[in-house]
C-alpha cells in the first residue's frame, strides 16, 4: 500500500481518536434523555422555591420545602397515602372498562361497515362533550358512590382509545392485512396478530390519552363530588385543605397529581413500549 495512503488512514484514525477524547464525561451525561429531564424538573423546583421565598406570602404560593413538609406530614400520618389509594382504585376500574368497552367497539367496527358507521357517530356525538359535565346526571343515576365516578371516567377514556385505535387499524398496510389473510387468520385471530402489533403505537398513544382524560378527570370530580362512600380521594384531600386554608397541603396534593402522572407516563408506558413497539422494530 503507497506510504501517502497510510499516512492519511493514520491520520483520519488520529482525528476519530481526537473527536471521541473532545467529548467529556459531563457532555456524555447530558446526551441522556432522562438526564436532560431530571435538569428541566430540578430547574423548575429552584424556580418556585426562589419565587415564594421572594413573594413571602404563604397563603397565596407556599415554598417547596413547606410544600414537602406538608407532603411527608400528611404520608407520615397515613392520610395522603389512604387519599391515593382511593383514587387509583376508582381510576383503574374505570380505565379498565372504558378500554374494554374501546376495544370492542373497535373490533366491530373494523370488521363491519355499520360498526364502522356506529364508531364513527358516537365518536362524534359524544367525544366533544367534557366528561365533568356529566357528573351530575351520574350522580342522579347511580348515586353518591363510586359508580358516578367510574362513568364519568369511562366517557372520558371510551373515546379517545377507540379513535386512536380505529385509526391505527385503518392506517395498517393492504400488504399485511394480505398476509394474515394468507395465512388463514380470520377475526379475532386476524386482529390480534396482524392489526394490533401494526397499529400499536398508535393504539399506545390512545391509551397514554385515555389516562390523562381520565387521571384530570378524577381529581375535578372528587373537587365537585367530594367523598365516595365514605373515603374521599386526592381531590377530596385538595378540597378540604383548601376550606382550612393549609395552602401547603394543597399543593402538597396538586404535587402528588403530577408525580403520579409523571411516574405513570415515564415508567409504565415507557416500559410498555420498550417491551412492545421497539421489541417488534415497529419504531426506531
Amino acid at each position: 500500500m503507497p506510504a501517502n495512503i497510510l499516512m492519511r488512514a493514520d491520520h483520519t484514525d488520529q482525528t476519530d481518536e481526537n473527536l471521541a477524547i473532545r467529548i467529556s464525561p459531563l457532555q456524555a451525561l447530558w446526551q441522556n434523555g432522562a438526564v436532560r429531564k431530571t435538569g428541566i424538573l430540578l430547574a423548575l423546583l429552584v424556580i418556585w422555591q426562589v419565587y415564594a421565598v421572594r413573594l413571602d406570602n404563604q397563603l397565596l404560593f407556599p415554598t417547596l420545602t413547606d410544600t414537602l413538609s406538608a407532603l411527608w406530614r400528611s404520608i407520615g400520618d397515613g392520610t395522603l397515602l389512604a387519599r391515593i389509594a382511593a383514587s387509583l382504585k376508582v381510576l383503574l376500574i374505570g380505565y379498565g372498562v372504558g378500554v374494554a368497552l374501546a376495544s370492542v367497539l373497535t373490533i366491530i367496527a373494523i370488521n363491519t361497515r355499520l360498526g364502522t358507521d356506529l364508531l364513527e357517530t358516537l365518536t362524534a356525538t359524544f367525544n366533544p362533550l367534557p366528561a365533568i359535565a356529566l357528573l351530575p346526571l351520574a350522580l342522579i343515576w347511580f348515586g353518591l358512590g363510586i359508580g358516578s365516578l367510574v362513568f364519568v371516567l369511562v366517557h372520558s377514556v371510551l373515546w379517545a382509545v377507540a379513535l386512536n385505535t380505529h385509526s391505527g387499524f385503518r392506517s395498517v398496510s393492504q400488504t399485511l392485512r394480505m398476509v394474515g389473510q394468507n395465512y388463514g387468520l380470520r377475526g379475532l385471530r386476524y386482529v390480534f396478530r396482524i392489526l394490533v402489533p401494526a397499529a400499536f403505537p398508535t393504539i399506545l398513544t390512545g391509551l397514554k390519552i385515555g389516562w390523562a382524560f381520565a387521571w384530570r378527570t378524577l381529581i375535578a370530580a372528587e373537587l365537585v363530588f367530594g367523598v365516595s362512600s365514605g373515603q374521599g380521594g386526592l381531590g377530596w384531600y385538595i378540597f378540604e385543605n383548601r376550606n382550612v386554608l393549609d395552602i401547603p397541603a394543597v399543593f402538597a396534593g396538586l404535587l402528588t397529581v403530577i408525580v403520579i402522572g409523571l411516574v405513570v407516563e415515564n415508567l409504565i408506558f415507557r416500559t410498555i413500549e420498550r417491551h412492545t413497539i421497539q421489541k417488534w422494530g415497529v419504531q426506531n
